[in-house]
């Protein structure tokens, strides 16, 4: 079968199981950054079986598939992704009690709105996670985290689609979790839900902390303008942070195109209106290259770059 009679096929199937798509739809209108080319198919799955009826078809049609949640660490190419991008939506209905503290958080639920969950019930444990603009599933795939708190420290399991179709759960100890990494930037497996251990606290308390942070965020993070979040990792142990590393170097207001070094917080790098990926890429590159060369430490990007790029980082 042709590529494009796949594509079809996949336009019918999911039809016919009423799971919404777009074609050619513009990456830029999902990623945080407002950066990114089409995507040949995007396919919104509103619950976990539609998004697994979903990459059952994609996995019988020998399609590319991408499973994505909000879009707040990537950088899309400008020529888009072949092939399908999985975005399902977020499914506050589906938070179930699994025990005392416990709780199964699915992948597409925003980070916000778990954060705000488990305030509401009196548990703490996740007021780190409520600035982060994310999903649950995006943030269990890359460690993420904030003041001190990371997803590792409160994942019990992960309940996983692997590359055979087949939903399994993994204990935290096997999910490879490290800075900003865990198994599944490699394994293939998708994650479809975590459930996390938390605190009993205060409700008020557990709201104070999250408005104690949320005002930090915005005094110190510029989140009037578009961007992925950090887009370099901590560097080793020892060794200052990226954003003073960046700042040291003077490198703050630097700008390529509509990419620019936050002048806010040179952790960032934001799109101040047109930008494309490749002013991104190029932007990383020239505060690596100045970084290395004037503090001896090469920046390792906490971005995700997917699609075709020329370069890469």
């Amino acid at each position: 079968m042709e590529y494009t009679e796949k594509l079809t096929q996949l336009d019918s199937r999911l039809t016919a199981a009423g799971i919404t798509f777009y074609r050619e739809e513009p990456m830029s209108r999902h990623t945080t950054l407002r950066i990114g080319g089409p995507a040949e198919r995007l396919v919104c799955p509103d619950s976990e079986r539609q998004l697994l009826t979903a990459a059952k078809l994609c996995r019988e049609l020998e399609l590319p598939v991408l499973l994505i949640g909000r879009g707040s660490n990537l950088l899309v190419s400008d020529q888009g992704l072949r092939g399908v991008v999985l975005c399902p939506r977020a499914e506050t209905g589906g938070i179930t009690c699994t025990g005392e503290g416990r709780f199964r958080l699915p992948a597409g639920l925003t980070l916000a709105r778990a954060a705000n969950f488990a305030a509401e019930q009196g548990y703490a444990g996740l007021e780190f996670a409520h600035g982060i603009p994310g999903t649950v599933g995006g943030a269990v795939y890359m460690n993420a985290g904030a003041y001190g708190g990371e997803m590792k420290d409160i994942i019990t399991r992960v309940e996983v689609l692997d590359s055979d179709g087949a939903v399994r759960w993994l204990p935290a100890d096997e999910c490879g979790f490290s800075y900003r990494h865990s198994r599944f930037s490699q394994s293939g497996e998708w994650v479809l839900s975590a459930e996390v251990q938390l605190t009993p606290g205060c409700s008020r308390e557990i709201y104070a902390v999250m408005d104690r942070l949320g005002t930090a965020r915005r005094e110190k993070q510029p989140l009037e303008y578009p961007s992925a979040g950090s887009a370099f990792k901590r560097p080793p142990e020892g060794t200052p942070p990226a954003a003073a590393l960046i700042d040291r170097c003077g490198l703050k207001g630097l700008q390529v195109g509509g990419a620019q070094v936050s002048e806010k917080h040179a952790g960032f790098i934001i799109n101040r209106g047109g930008a494309t990926a490749s002013d991104v890429t190029e932007l990383m590159r020239q505060v690596q290259k100045t970084v290395q060369e004037r503090e001896g430490v090469l920046l390792e990007p906490e971005i995700r770059l997917l699609g075709s790029f020329e370069e890469g980082m």
